[in-house]
């Protein structure tokens, strides 16, 4: 038997029953002749709680110090867990992420993972310990300080162990059986998917789906690591995230009976952390493009959706609308405002009320049936539709907020994603 790394989200670890829960799982790995590294989330809303906590100390909470508390919920959480292990009578060993050799540049709040050197861990288990990894959260290359990886980092640190510890697979234990065709929250008759492939998982990931970080994803293609996302709280097998289904080829992809040629639609994701800024009355020249998107990328701002107009004959000019996480929000309009006088628009406006929803699978290309349903099912669920993005393997719009959870459910049931049988059981928190 060989490594396994299993990462436990902040649902799983919630409270100390679902602590003592989860050391019982790991030690059963540990039983069927596994080496096991351990990666945990901090417990249930800790993150979220301190967050609140900061903000209430400081509007402007970032930064080095911000980044030092943030990573307090993860420590708690693996000293607890390896306390539980013990008393199970395993030996267990905590580790934060600098001590676990996680190297990240000095990006505080998103830093990215420059290399792992987990020399430490790896002399841990092959003296027979479970090792524990605070998730979330590295050390800085240059500065040396405490950073962490964003939001949902838990699971990127899952798979970069993974990967240098050349384990056989990656399991990440969450609130959900797997990644399913939509949210069950939503679609009460989504269904798990079997096996999926790194790109359209990282497709639904980039849309929205929660089960998995994309960051997680893009990591896991890279290094060609095969992730298993499983339920801590039932023993059910879960999803398979991988270049092939488990068994090569022959495999079972969870698709059901589709002919070679027919498009293979793995689910419906939707995005409700994003807003929309239209940069309205843009000269239509060449070069105007250039100077908003470069003012957006100087401010260190990730952009997801563009569209623009066709410039009105009277004026010359023309509205650029993009989307953008909504926490950099501010920070975009700020960095528009001040390159405005350059640019010569004539003004911005931002709309938060706005979801992304979006049908994922292989094969759109060549089967132009798959836009004409989509937009149908939008249409007979009176879903107005603001912006459009496509590519080979995605057909993505912005919507109106309120519009979500019937959108979603109009465009599953159209595809014929909808269950026959049970219902999703989701067992708590937030899917991830």
């Amino acid at each position: 038997m060989g490594l396994v790394v299993q990462k436990y989200g902040g649902s799983s670890v919630a409270d100390a029953e679902g602590i003592k829960r989860v050391a019982k799982r790991v030690v059963e790995a540990k039983k069927n002749g596994h080496q096991v590294v351990v990666v945990v989330s901090a417990m249930g809303d800790t993150t979220d709680e301190l967050i609140d906590l900061a903000g209430e100390v400081s509007p402007v909470a970032s930064g080095r110090e911000f980044d030092m508390l943030l990573t307090a919920g993860e420590r708690i959480s693996m000293a607890l867990l390896a306390m539980a292990i013990k008393s199970l009578g395993h030996e267990a060993q905590s580790f934060t992420g600098s001590q676990a050799g996680l190297i990240t540049d000095s990006v505080h709040n998103k830093a990215r993972i420059l290399d792992v050197t987990p020399g430490r861990i790896q002399s841990s288990v092959d003296e027979g310990n479970i090792a524990i990894v605070a998730g979330f959260q590295g050390v800085s290359q240059e500065s040396k300080d405490i950073t962490t990886l964003g939001r949902g980092g838990s699971d990127t640190t899952a798979v970069a162990l993974a990967a240098a510890l050349e384990a056989e697979v990656c399991e990440i234990y969450t609130d959900v059986d797997g990644v399913f065709t939509a949210d069950p929250r939503v679609v009460k008759k989504a269904r798990k998917i079997e096996w999926i492939s790194f790109e359209d998982m990282l497709e639904l990931a980039s849309s929205g789906s929660k089960v998995l970080l994309h960051r997680c994803v893009e990591y896991a293609r890279r290094y060609n690591m095969p992730i298993h996302v499983r339920s801590s709280f039932s023993g059910m097998r879960g999803t398979w995230v991988s270049s092939e289904p488990p068994g090569g080829r022959d495999g079972q992809s969870g698709q059901g009976e589709q002919s070679m040629e027919q498009a293979l639609i793995s689910g419906v994701a939707h995005d409700a952390s994003e807003a929309k800024v239209t940069v309205v009355g843009v000269p239509d020249k060449p070069g105007e493009a250039a100077l908003i998107f470069r003012a957006i990328a100087d401010a260190e701002i990730n952009i997801d959706m563009v569209v623009q107009n066709v410039s009105a004959a009277t004026t010359g000019l023309t509205d650029i609308s993009f989307t953008l996480p909504k926490t950099e929000g501010r920070k975009a309009i700020s960095a528009l405002e001040k390159a405005q006088a350059g640019i010569g628009f004539e003004s911005l406006r931002y709309d938060d009320q706005v979801v992304k929803i979006s049908l994922v699978g292989a094969g759109m290309k060549t089967n132009p049936g798959v836009t004409a349903t989509f937009f149908e099912a939008l249409s007979n669920a009176n879903v107005n539709i603001e912006l459009i993005s496509t590519s080979e393997i995605r057909i993505s719009v912005v919507t109106r907020e309120d519009d979500v959870n019937e959108a979603v459910r109009a465009v599953h049931t159209a595809f014929g994603l909808d269950s026959e049988t049970d219902e999703a059981v989701v067992y708590g928190g937030t899917g991830r």
